[in-house]
């Protein structure tokens, strides 16, 4: 076969399925090859070569990598293992970076970029946390340094709350405790894609009445929202310190400080799902143009 070939392991859910046809058919028309349903779930490796579905994936020219939903830990270790020999998009070290909160806030705020005040501290320094809780106000989020989708997010106002924390978490093999400053803001975030340093979207999401979390999974809503020169510019670099080709970058206004902060880089932001097309969210194409022109770049070193 000429040509090059890749791999790609897709999300099939919200309109996946339709994203996977048109990237496949667009990477087809540049001589790519594109074999789908690479789920490393489904992997074994043996004798220096990792094998999924009878192929053997170093012998790609590159492995794309986009499904949060289904993701273990098995399929994260070997994705980490096939990044040492061949291009992954994203690149392993930039998606383990965005996958935990705590590296991906220490670094952006290493190179300028706002994020929420944050701490992280061995689970066993409650005493270091209580001076923090009191110094940011008396109110603080904890956070799991590798959940998404607001899970396992909580809302710490009191000693009380944060001392039955620390007792749950110490039966836990959980290390550490991370904590942000919770912020004032008017509970709608936005979303900003990149893709290869080129803004491609913005939407927000909006928490539900009496709640303070934006994202869909935990009860928010989809809202349209325009870009600003700001967020976009905020954006931009926090995919690049990060070194995401793909990121979606979700940022709040911080009504006392007033600026705009970064609250996490994902690594797979979803596409628009139909019923969000509906609504006018129309950036699919865009999006799809872009990651077909980046996978084009690594595999054929243009």
């Amino acid at each position: 076969m000429t040509g090059h070939t890749i791999g790609m392991w897709m999300y099939q859910n919200s309109g996946g399925d339709q994203i996977q046809r048109k990237m496949v058919e667009q990477l087809k028309e540049r001589d790519i090859h594109t074999v789908t349903g690479l789920d490393l779930r489904d992997a074994i490796a043996k004798n220096g070569q990792i094998i999924c579905h009878d192929r053997v994936m170093e012998d790609l020219d590159l492995f794309f990598s986009y499904n949060a939903g289904e993701q273990t830990l098995y399929q994260v270790y070997l994705y980490s293992m096939l990044s040492h020999t061949i291009p992954t998009v994203n690149s392993y070290s930039a998606f383990e970076i965005s996958e935990d909160k705590f590296k991906t806030a220490h670094l952006l705020n290493r190179h300028g970029i706002n994020t929420a005040d944050y701490e992280l501290c061995h689970k066993e320094d409650l005493m270091v946390l209580k001076k923090t809780m009191h110094d940011w106000g008396g109110k603080m989020i904890y956070k799991p340094t590798d959940g998404w989708g607001g899970m396992g997010l909580l809302k710490i106002e009191n000693e009380s709350a944060l001392d039955m924390l620390s007792s749950f978490l110490k039966k836990t093999d959980i290390r550490e405790f991370y904590v942000e400053r919770f912020i004032k803001y008017d509970n709608t975030d936005f979303r900003i894609d990149i893709v290869n340093g080129e803004f491609v979207s913005c939407y927000g999401r909006k928490a539900p009445d009496n709640d303070w979390k934006t994202n869909v999974t935990s009860g928010g809503s989809v809202i349209m929202r325009e870009a600003n020169d700001a967020v976009v510019d905020i954006a931009k670099k926090a995919a690049a310190v990060t070194g995401l080709d793909i990121a979606g970058v979700d940022l709040i206004y911080d009504e006392e400080k007033e600026e705009y902060v970064v609250l996490e880089v994902n690594g797979i932001p979803a596409f628009a799902t139909p019923e969000q097309e509906k609504m006018g969210l129309n950036f699919n194409d865009k999006k799809i143009a872009l990651i077909v022109d980046l996978i084009e770049t690594k595999v054929k070193g243009l």
